[in-house]
């Protein structure tokens, strides 16, 4: 069965960690997808992202380059329809098996930020295909969530 990874914390480096392990994941030839939220356009349209593909693809479903939080009502309310939009194309990537490692990069903030329901985030890590590993990223850590991993880091910073 695939393991379920969590980053979480309010240090810095939760993505970078699990950057470096969809590079370790694609240096074995595994299919890597990294779906990434609350990120605004994140590597959306990087020189890098196009140097990762195809080996890591790269998905954000964001229309703003502003913080979720720093939007107005409006604004925010139809970015959350984007993200849910990403969120479900999560859903189908794990359902369908289409990677050997799915990072869903700040997903716990969808939960924090009322995006999603922690059961929602539940079910679609519940329904992955047996092989898929799943690395989740996110500043405040769900207790039904962590009880699921394999593995759970907590990243402080100290200075």
């Amino acid at each position: 069965m695939g393991t379920i990874q969590i980053f979480a914390g309010k240090g810095q480096g939760k993505s970078s960690a699990a950057l470096g392990k969809a590079i370790l994941a694609a240096a074995a030839e595994k299919r890597v997808v990294i779906i990434q939220f609350l990120k605004g356009n994140g590597l959306r349209e990087s020189q890098l992202k196009r140097r990762l593909e195809p080996e890591i693809k790269i998905f954000s479903f964001e229309k703003s380059d502003c913080n979720f939080q720093d939007l107005p009502e409006e604004k925010r309310a139809e970015e959350a329809r984007n993200i849910r939009n990403g969120f479900h194309f999560a859903r189908k990537v794990l359902a369908t098996g289409e990677c050997d490692l799915l990072i869903l990069d700040e997903v716990l903030g969808l939960v924090e930020n009322g995006i999603v329901e922690e059961g929602e985030l539940k079910s679609i890590l519940e329904a992955r295909s047996p092989h898929t590993d799943i690395i989740l990223t996110g500043t405040a850590l769900c207790e039904g969530i962590a009880q699921m991993a394999d593995s759970v880091s907590n990243v402080e910073r100290i200075r």
